[in-house]
């Protein structure tokens, strides 16, 4: 039996027990804007996309946007930017229209508001914040949310949003739903994650559970529904590609496409020591949906690893970004000619848990436990810090680059026990 052959029979099971367990919210659409969502350009600072859908009956669409002010009147001193339409048909038959608008210029320290609509039709309105200080840069990471995604993912999103509700993007490392090609699972992310997806610009990267049908594609919601940046290889766009902030450059690759195809494997490893080699921001991010180094007993993702962490070694890319095992791992010094001096991290959000094996690249594991990450960036300083989902402080480390090295220190909660 081949390797996709299995994969789908994984997926059509899956689904079925997890179809079978909670009964299904419907998720339709109308005239009015659902799912909106902001995205990163390339240039993240200084401009921001955002997306939404609604039903056919709609043939345009805009975005409203001003500096947010305190009186209620909001529809004064506004922009309006004109959205790009596309239509696209579904799983379950539905054909939506979607859209989306980059607001570009915007002035940093500030606070905009906006909203989306055919100029009938609006959205409620959201505000975002444009980055304060160029010195500064912060984000939560998620590893994979992909199951029970209404009812047992939603506290952990919203947790750190109320830990962390200044954070300049959201990361998400692939198997943001189970079935990329079922629209009802896309429908329960988006309420999980609610009006933050609107307020906080959304990384991502895709997992195996975005893929879909007989030459295991891209499910179309993907590039329906975000608008990411667009400057990676011909025939994948949208899932990778680098966001430049004024302190790091945060690339996204596609690991199932390098897992699974040899010539997008060599397409993506090109790009990559190019974008590498003509990087100039004082911290770089990889993240991509299969680890490395992995957590689960008998796993290994040789190939990945052996194309790619020459290119993560000679360019001292700083931290790597994962999921896929549904566990939680990280390590740094432990882990053999690591000469760029690069940090591995293996993390799950959501509920769905694998047993996690004891290796020796890791300084601190965790099983059958709900997770988020909070990272800070400031100057030549790294701030990490693990969060459970029950607001309990599990993992922390920092990362000082001085003199050319990287000192780290490791800030583990004494009186936090490892987690198995």
């Amino acid at each position: 039996m081949g390797k996709n052959v299995r994969r789908l029979i994984v997926l059509f099971l899956s689904g079925m027990v997890y179809h079978s367990a909670y009964p299904q919210k419907p998720y339709t659409t109308s005239v009015y804007p659902d799912r909106v969502v902001l995205n990163p350009t390339a240039q993240a600072a200084t401009s921001i996309a955002v997306s939404w859908r609604t039903s056919l009956e709609t043939e345009k669409g805009w975005v409203e946007l001003g500096i947010a002010e305190a009186g209620p009147d909001l529809t004064q001193k506004l922009s309006r930017v004109e959205a790009k339409r596309e239509v696209h048909q579904l799983q379950d038959g539905r054909t939506l229209a979607y859209y989306s608008a980059v607001m570009q210029n915007l002035q940093p320290g500030e606070l905009y508001i906006y909203r989306a609509g055919d100029g009938k039709h609006w959205s409620e309105w959201y505000q975002f914040n444009t980055m304060k200080n160029e010195d500064k840069l912060s984000f939560v990471f998620f590893g994979d949310a992909q199951n029970d995604l209404r009812s047992r993912w939603s506290r952990v999103v919203r947790q750190a949003y109320a830990e962390h509700p200044g954070a300049d993007f959201y990361l998400h490392a692939g198997d943001l739903v189970n079935t990329g090609a079922n629209d009802q699972e896309w429908g329960e992310f988006f309420e999980a994650a609610s009006f933050t997806m609107a307020s906080i610009p959304q990384v991502m990267t895709p997992g195996n559970h975005e893929y879909k049908g007989k030459e295991w594609g891209l499910c179309p919601q993907w590039q329906a529904q975000f608008a990411l940046p667009l400057n990676g290889p011909d025939g994948l766009k949208e899932v990778c590609y680098y966001v430049d902030y004024p302190q790091a450059r945060v690339i996204s690759l596609d690991a199932e496409q390098i897992d699974e195809s040899e010539h997008w494997r060599d397409e993506q490893k090109n790009w990559l020591e190019k974008v590498l080699a003509e990087n100039e921001k004082a911290w770089t991010v990889i993240t991509f949906h299969y680890p490395i180094y992995s957590t689960k007993p008998n796993r290994d993702n040789e190939k990945l690893r052996m194309h790619f962490k020459p290119l993560f070694d000679k360019y001292k890319v700083d931290l790597v970004l994962q999921g896929h095992d549904h566990g939680y791992a990280r390590g740094m010094k432990k882990i053999p000619d690591n000469h760029g001096q690069t940090m591995y991290v293996v993390s799950v959000s959501g509920p769905k848990m694998y047993e996690v094996q004891s290796a020796p690249w890791m300084d601190r594991k965790a099983g059958n436990t709900q997770l988020f990450q909070v990272i800070e960036i400031e100057g030549n300083r790294l701030q990490y810090q693990a969060f459970t989902a029950d607001r309990v402080l599990y993992d922390a480390f920092e990362i000082i680059k001085k003199k050319g090295k990287k000192i780290l220190k490791n800030k583990i909660p004494e009186h936090v026990p490892e987690r198995l």
